[in-house]
């Protein structure tokens, strides 16, 4: 299997996509420098070369790109090579794939949404192994009671935080968005307001 990666620019700073084939094995997010984003990909992937994406791995880093620009921006149909990942990964990261721009889900949601109610803790554990930043959407997951939960990029926390800010979601729903989700209703206008007041 050959594996190409390539550096991008985005509004974030520069993040690298890799890929065999036409399918996306792992997307970076930017470390410190571009010698460090390049190091990072190489360090998972040692014999991935340096190359000029093919027209449907571009397209999905313009996609990519137009998101960290605030664009709302449907990843799901870029292709994912997951062979090689564990089945429960897959799921977890198939289910995160459907969280729409600019919305959040609890790790205990997204366990449900996988299949395995009561596993948050594992789905935590699977989404800290995210080879897909951006186009499997980790930083959409929050933790219980409104907190922001780990995120294993560069950054942490705040680098989770501004995406989630780049996307318009308001860490201050996240309360009333944990609430409806246990009475499994959508939040009504009601639930945000209440939940501003907090």
């Amino acid at each position: 299997m050959t594996l190409s990666f390539t550096l991008f620019d985005t509004a974030i700073g520069r993040c690298a996509i890799a890929w065999s084939g036409r399918c996306v094995v792992c997307l970076q997010l930017p470390e410190d420098n571009n010698a460090k984003t390049r190091a990072r990909v190489l360090q998972r992937y040692s014999a991935a070369r340096e190359a000029v994406p093919p027209r449907q791995i571009a397209r999905a880093l313009d996609t990519v790109a137009a998101l960290l620009r605030g664009t709302p921006s449907d990843l799901s149909s870029i292709p994912l090579d997951m062979e090689g990942l564990p089945p429960f990964h897959r799921r977890v990261y198939e289910a995160a794939r459907a969280i729409p721009f600019g919305a959040a889900v609890t790790y205990g949601e997204l366990a449900r949404r996988s299949g395995v109610p009561g596993a948050a803790r594992a789905v935590g554990q699977a989404l800290a192994r995210n080879p897909f930043a951006i186009i499997v959407p980790c930083h959409r997951v929050l933790a219980a009671g409104g907190k922001t939960g780990g995120f294993s990029a560069s950054g942490g926390a705040a680098t989770k935080l501004r995406l989630l800010a780049i996307e318009g979601y308001k860490m201050g729903l996240a309360k009333s968005l944990e609430k409806s989700q246990r009475e499994n209703r959508a939040p009504s206008l009601f639930d945000s307001r209440a939940s501003a007041d907090l």
